[in-house]
């Protein structure tokens, strides 16, 4: 049980940085996204392309980090990977949501974002194939922490969780002492009356993409580091993201964080007592459970 709560915690981190970004999309332009986690597949391969022109350009770079399987050309790539995923995050809402949202018809906003979600997958399946691939080869031994219970962890998963922190901790900081902070929940909270006060709707609504964008990159590499990457992983990894932001709480960026490791230990102690196979169904019922009891999230605040 123990292995299976920190491994719940280690998946967590990454759900949480996923959800971090569509909430707050969902909470300023009122729309769920559903091409967000597409984002996640979009940082991932980037990362893998840019890894692999700097272990070729800078062959020291590919060196491993200690015991990390990750080379610290992959830690730059990853960074390389976050701001070219958010300006594609602002280019995909200057091309398709800004114009879908100009017309008014919130529910139009949805299903341009199947679109999108589709589109994407389909050109990453296209230009990479679809077999899984790995950013390294070679085989990741876990550290013994405990021998009884037996609790086994890898360099990579801590480097993963503390990595995931270090990024949220991060964005508490710009959120909660800038100036851009301070705006950015006006705009969400009254867009017009912070368009009068001198707030322009257009660089926040931009900042917003490019934050989302960038650790929902961060979040597809780190999962691809601690297990695989494929074309797919965008719509595997849409139902626990989308769980995490609702039982947050819409809007919630710290709820969004709970949410995620709420999503990523309950996931993992369910394969304790069920199959396998009936594991992705436990995030559907963590929303029923949590929406019964707080209908807003955990840390939602209910809207006029």
């Amino acid at each position: 049980m123990i292995q299976s709560l920190i491994d719940g915690v280690l998946v967590g981190a990454i759900y949480s940085l996923g959800a971090i970004g569509l909430t707050m999309v969902m909470h300023m332009l009122r729309f769920a996204n559903f091409s967000h986690a597409e984002l996640l597949s979009v940082g991932a391969y980037c990362a893998l392309v840019f890894e692999r022109v700097l272990a070729v350009v800078l062959p020291p770079l590919g060196a491993a980090i200690g015991p990390l399987s990750m080379s610290l050309a992959l830690l730059l790539a990853m960074v390389l990977s976050m701001g070219l995923t958010g300006l594609s995050a602002v280019l995909i809402d200057r091309l398709v949501f800004r114009r879908v949202r100009a017309r008014g018809v919130p529910q139009s906003m949805v299903f341009a974002s199947f679109g999108v979600a589709l589109i994407l997958r389909n050109l990453i399946g296209l230009a990479f194939g679809l077999s899984p691939v790995f950013y390294s080869d070679d085989i990741a031994f876990a550290m013994v922490l405990s021998r009884d219970p037996l609790i086994l962890v890898k360099p990579d998963q801590i480097f993963v969780l503390v990595a995931a922190l270090v990024c949220m901790g991060l964005l508490h900081l710009v959120l909660s002492r800038t100036t851009f902070g301070f705006a950015l929940r006006a705009v969400a909270e009254n867009p017009a009356l912070a368009q009068v006060n001198g707030i322009r709707l257009s660089r926040i609504i931009a900042a917003v993409w490019l934050i989302g964008g960038g650790l929902a990159a961060a979040a597809g590499v780190f999962y691809g580091l601690t297990n695989q990457i494929t074309p797919m992983m965008g719509s595997d990894l849409l139902l626990p993201v989308f769980a995490a932001t609702i039982v947050g709480g819409i809007g919630s960026v710290y709820g969004a964080v709970a949410g995620g490791f709420v999503i990523g230990i309950a996931a993992n102690l369910a394969l304790l007592v069920v199959p396998s196979g009936y594991a992705p169904s436990f995030p559907f019922l963590i929303i029923l459970v949590v929406l019964m009891i707080r209908p807003n999230g955990l840390f939602g605040e209910e809207r006029a």
